[in-house]
């Protein structure tokens, strides 16, 4: 049978590793192209070999949960998974299970990385660090960004658009071979699982560049800004009542569970939080109208339009769960009345 009567379905998942979950996938060839998600079936994998099962009893189950076109194969798609165990109870790994699927909250992830080169950071010499912070951070020539990421972040941009994700912006990042994309998406899930095939297709597409995707938030010590994930939210109470009563009654939840929220929004976030490098400590808690260094921004066009509109937290790190992130984010949100 010719290759056009063949497709090609990657299913992804998330492994058991902690303290965050690696991506995983393998091929399904089937002779049906699919439309939906009810479309495709489950499938299993080895859980010994991914953290998520003994060798004994070593089965797991694919649950697809969201289908993506990829443009990168002939007749290919794309399929996020949940962790299922054999008798069709959710995986203990299996964070996506435990966010709630709320429709009226809208996300923005700014997801921020390193392209790694033999270990190094794209652009680091062999010995010793490049010229300081300052023309890398939206910059354009070789000696700031070079022609290799260029390329990819231009070819991340049109896969990710062709799979359907909305991708709305790229740039150069503060340190030298660092960069950033931001996607936005409509839902509580929607925007997880668009997020993590958005890093899956930027994982597999440096491949092909002998480059790695560094996520960790402080792959390089010293004066070099780390990697975060900035959150931008906004949910139907924020976007169209508001208020000044609402708001302050919301920023004392966040004050209140803050310890929470930075449990869930990355690994050795301390290393990046740490005052510096437009991050606030840590330890501590603030908002401010355009204010960088606070935990979480409050745009002008918020105070502007009466406390309406959407906030940016500035806490999660690059390698964190966006799963994490919101289900976090929903139950701080839902503690205020």
């Amino acid at each position: 049978m010719s290759k056009d009567k063949k497709f090609k379905l990657e299913y992804v998942w998330l492994d058991g590793y902690l303290p965050e979950p690696n991506l995983r996938s393998k091929t399904k060839i089937v002779d049906t192209s699919p439309k939906s998600v009810a479309d495709l079936a489950l499938w299993g994998f080895d859980g010994s070999s991914t953290q998520q099962a003994e060798g004994k009893s070593s089965d797991c189950i694919l649950k697809p949960v969201a289908l993506y076109p990829d443009s990168t194969r002939v007749n290919g798609f794309l399929v996020m998974c949940e962790v299922m165990l054999p008798n069709g109870e959710p995986h203990p790994s299996n964070v996506r299970q435990t966010v709630e699927d709320v429709a009226d909250l809208w996300i923005g992830f700014e997801q921020e990385y390193f392209f790694m080169e033999e270990g190094r950071p794209l652009g680091f010499p062999e010995d010793g660090f490049p010229a300081p912070q300052g023309p890398y951070y939206t910059g354009v020539g070789y000696k700031n960004v070079g022609d290799i990421a260029r390329q990819i972040v231009e070819e991340h941009i049109d896969i990710c658009l062709d799979a359907g994700i909305n991708l709305e912006g790229i740039n150069a990042e503060v340190a030298k071979g660092q960069w950033e994309y931001q996607i936005f998406a409509k839902g509580s899930k929607k925007v997880c699982d668009d997020m993590w095939i958005s890093r899956y297709l930027l994982f597999r597409l440096a491949e092909k560049y002998c480059l790695d995707v560094e996520l960790y938030c402080k792959p390089i010590k010293g004066d070099w800004n780390g990697s975060g994930m900035h959150t931008n939210f906004s949910t139907d109470m924020l976007r169209e009542t508001g208020g000044k009563e609402y708001f302050e009654k919301l920023m004392a939840a966040f004050n209140k569970y803050r310890d929470e929220h930075i449990a869930a929004y990355g690994p050795d976030n301390h290393l990046r939080l740490t005052g510096l490098h437009e991050t606030q400590s840590i330890d501590k808690f603030s908002y401010g109208v355009a204010d960088r260094g606070a935990s979480i921004r409050i745009p002008h066009s918020f105070m502007n339009a009466g406390y309406k509109g959407y906030m940016e937290d500035r806490r999660p790190n690059s390698q964190a769960d966006p799963y994490k992130i919101i289900s976090r984010l929903l139950k701080t949100i839902k503690s205020v009345t």
